[in-house]
């Protein structure tokens, strides 16, 4: 199977920076975006696997640029990641096919294992549906 191609979208230049770089060292192919228009426009370019969605951003946020995604493409993984969980933001959002909801930064949460292990779990899905 080819590399997994990740788009990762967050209006944080250094957090995407840092994550994207992380995110590479795993074998995956990464595609940065920094606002929600370009991750449309790339999400339709690069065709990528999954989707890591920063909740917070200015213009266009997560919930809006999901809500477009949905509507390019139904089935494509996404997870959504956030510097403010409460369940308030999770609200609506596991209706839209969310994959998985990270916190980004906290003291109990360990945000590198659960984004490699939902992006393993993303891989495992695509190769099944390779399969059929």
């Amino acid at each position: 199977m080819a590399k997994l191609k990740v788009l990762l979208v967050d209006d944080d230049l250094d957090l995407l920076d840092v994550i994207g770089s992380r995110i590479g060292t795993w074998g995956t192919e990464v595609v940065l975006a920094v606002n929600g228009l370009e991750a449309l426009d790339k999400l339709k370019l690069e065709k990528p696997d999954i989707v890591i969605l920063d909740y917070m951003m200015p213009q266009m946020s997560g919930v809006a640029v999901l809500k477009e995604i949905r509507k390019i493409d139904k089935k494509i993984p996404v997870v959504m990641f956030t510097a403010h969980p409460d369940v308030k933001s999770i609200e609506g959002t596991e209706k839209m096919g969310i994959l998985a909801y990270i916190p980004k930064l906290s003291v109990y949460s360990d945000a590198q294992g659960a984004l490699k292990a939902v992006m393993g779990a993303a891989a495992k899905q695509l190769k099944k549906d390779d399969l059929k």
